[in-house]
């Protein structure tokens, strides 16, 4: 009997197409499911003892789930780096399988913090909106070398983003729980430093840290009034890793001066969000990580983690992905 993959992946999925018969050739039975951004825990119990293998995106295999999966699900592949939507304890002590593909998105992710820190900075998105609505309006802006930066997890992703900063002569504060290679730090003239002296003295806060229990609502409404009132949030990592409803009200009563949030607490972001009516925050739908080269990158990662996870030899899993996918596109 062919072994069956629950396929989620949101970004896989468009071209599914392609990944079926690739699968199928694995002799693997594909059983897709359509969904905007994830599963929930709900969802997956409604397939659950139904399939092998999952190539998922950020759906909730919670330890209820992953139990009532088992002993059938051998192999969760994880589209991208992020595994906080999986109970790691669960799934080993069940003999699940979790696959994933870190450092994934380093590159754009990094190009986006700086994106935001440049159109806070130099008012880009403001100038253009009151131009456009025929206001001839000359806006204070800064120059990022004036500016002071701080990195909350200096991991891949933190220390891209500090190399970019660097070269615009930013300065720079990092904040991390595991120790930092000293010649990092003396090459990008990096000050590490507690979480609440970074958060005081930092005209913008990057979070680039990974969701777990220490990083969980980490900027709240605590951290958040020791920052400036001048000061700059940016969020590309995980929603949870903020305080929504504190971040709301330091923005609506001004304790900081802005927020660029490419993630949040549920996703999609509600339509009743107060994020979405105010003008001094830049939204994006958790899109930090878009870039075909990587995405085609985890595509294959991700297919290859599945079978190497079922212990299916694919030593010609290259040729195969360029026989079913050469025509695909992006």
């Amino acid at each position: 009997m062919s072994r069956v993959v629950l396929f989620s992946a949101p970004y896989m999925l468009p071209r599914l197409h392609h990944f079926q018969p690739l699968l199928e050739s694995y002799q693997l039975k594909v059983l897709p499911v359509q969904v905007q951004e994830r599963l929930s825990e709900e969802q997956l119990l409604s397939f659950a003892g139904h399939y092998d293998a999952t190539i998922c995106g950020d759906d909730r295999y919670t330890a209820r789930v992953l139990e009532a999966c088992a002993p059938r699900l051998k192999v969760i592949s994880k589209w991208g780096s992020g595994v906080d939507s999986i109970d790691q304890k669960a799934a080993e002590r069940l003999g699940v399988r979790v696959c994933r593909t870190p450092n994934a998105f380093t590159l754009p992710v990094a190009d986006t913090v700086l994106g935001y820190i440049l159109a806070f900075a130099r008012r880009q998105p403001w100038l253009d909106r009151a131009m456009k609505a025929g206001r001839w309006e000359k806006l204070p802006g800064r120059s990022l070398s004036e500016c002071t930066l701080g990195v909350i997890g200096v991991g891949n992703i933190g220390k891209a983003v500090i190399r970019r900063a660097h070269a615009f002569g930013m300065r720079i504060l990092g904040n991390d729980i595991a120790e930092i290679a000293p010649d990092f730090i003396a090459e990008y003239r990096v000050e590490m430093t507690s979480l609440e002296e970074l958060l005081q003295r930092s005209d913008f806060v990057s979070l680039n840290c990974d969701l777990n229990p220490t990083s969980y609502h980490l900027i709240n409404a605590e951290t958040l009034r020791l920052m400036k009132p001048t000061a700059i949030l940016i969020n590309t990592a995980r929603g949870a890793v903020v305080d929504e409803h504190a971040l709301i009200h330091a923005l609506q009563t001004g304790q900081i001066a802005g927020a660029a949030l490419d993630v949040f607490e549920s996703e999609p972001l509600p339509l009743d969000s107060p994020l979405l009516k105010m003008d001094q925050v830049m939204l994006a739908p958790h899109n930090a990580n878009s870039s075909p080269s990587a995405w085609e990158r985890v595509h294959r990662n991700t297919l290859r983690n599945l079978l190497q996870g079922l212990e299916i030899p694919c030593e010609d899993l290259e040729e195969r992905y360029l026989r079913f996918t050469s025509n695909s596109g992006q």
